[in-house]
């Protein structure tokens, strides 16, 4: 008797403490999804608020977190991307992070669940930005905010990231006007409006955009003009001389943001392999 006594409080404490880490990894993931996840920052593209090495905690409940088929993602499958409410929506200077939108063609839109971005957000949906002489103009103002106080110095994009050299004939120091299209927002579609947004609504759409004899048609309708569905936002880095960003690859869909960036919570020398305590839960700015 004594003996399955003893077995009896063994195999209850296996129990307990398979129902603790059941319940810590439920909450863990829980809290992945809906409210917090860390990501390590590779490069420079964000000096100096980021630098390579900074791990940075990124709020999802601000924006609200998004619900989708992750394993269907993963395999690279076109999937419906709900978001749960948030406190408020993205805002003008929010360092973002983001799915990559163009990571197989610079023509059309995917989303890599595994290649992710973090940039400050320049415009927001329904503003118009223009690059003049390498200073961000946004709805006619310019912006002196430590990413646009100084020329770009930049040469236009080349080879695969030409999407407004080529179409346009834009560079990252003269680029614009653009309207960065919202949900709801309607435009006169004509050959100019393909080159700027006929990627955006190709994705929406699920169908090619082309022009034939001066004509804009969407699969095989013809079409005037075009409401779009989603929101989109212009993604800037701080770094302007190191930095690929919606300069030169365009504008990011609402749906692919992760969340906003607001503390970095470790932060470690990549060359020295060192702790760098001071910039341990510093805010992000």
């Amino acid at each position: 008797m004594m003996r399955k006594d003893k077995w009896n409080k063994i195999l209850e404490r296996i129990w307990k403490v398979c129902f603790w880490i059941s319940a810590f990894f439920i909450l863990w993931v829980t809290l992945q999804v809906t409210t917090w996840t860390s990501f390590r920052v590779p490069s420079h593209s964000m000096y100096p608020a980021l630098m390579p090495g900074d791990y940075i905690l990124v709020n999802k409940w601000m924006m609200g977190a998004r619900i989708f088929d992750v394993w269907d993602a993963i395999d690279g499958k076109e999937v419906e991307i709900s978001r749960l409410p948030g406190i408020r929506k993205a805002e003008r200077n929010d360092v973002l992070v983001f799915h990559y939108p163009y990571p197989d063609r610079h023509d059309s839109l995917s989303m890599d669940m595994l290649l992710y971005y973090v940039k400050r957000c320049i415009a927001l949906s329904g503003d118009t930005v223009e690059i003049r002489k390498g200073s961000y103009w946004i709805n006619g103002t310019r912006k002196d905010r430590r990413w646009a106080q100084r020329d770009l110095g930049m040469e236009p994009p080349s080879g695969d990231e030409r999407q407004w050299s080529a179409a346009l004939g834009w560079t990252v120091q003269q680029l614009g006007p653009l309207l960065v299209p919202g949900r709801g927002c309607q435009i006169t579609m004509d050959t100019l409006e393909v080159k700027k947004y006929g990627r955006l609504i190709a994705w929406e759409q699920k169908k090619p955009l082309t022009v034939r004899n001066g004509h804009v048609y969407l699969g095989d309708s013809l079409i005037q003009s075009y409401r779009f569905r989603e929101n989109y936002y212009f993604m800037g880095g701080d770094n302007l001389d190191n930095s690929k960003d919606s300069r030169y690859w365009g504008l990011v869909p609402e749906v692919y943001i992760v969340g906003v960036a607001t503390k970095i919570w470790k932060s470690v020398d990549k060359t020295t392999g060192k702790m760098r305590w001071n910039r341990i839960m510093k805010n992000i700015e």
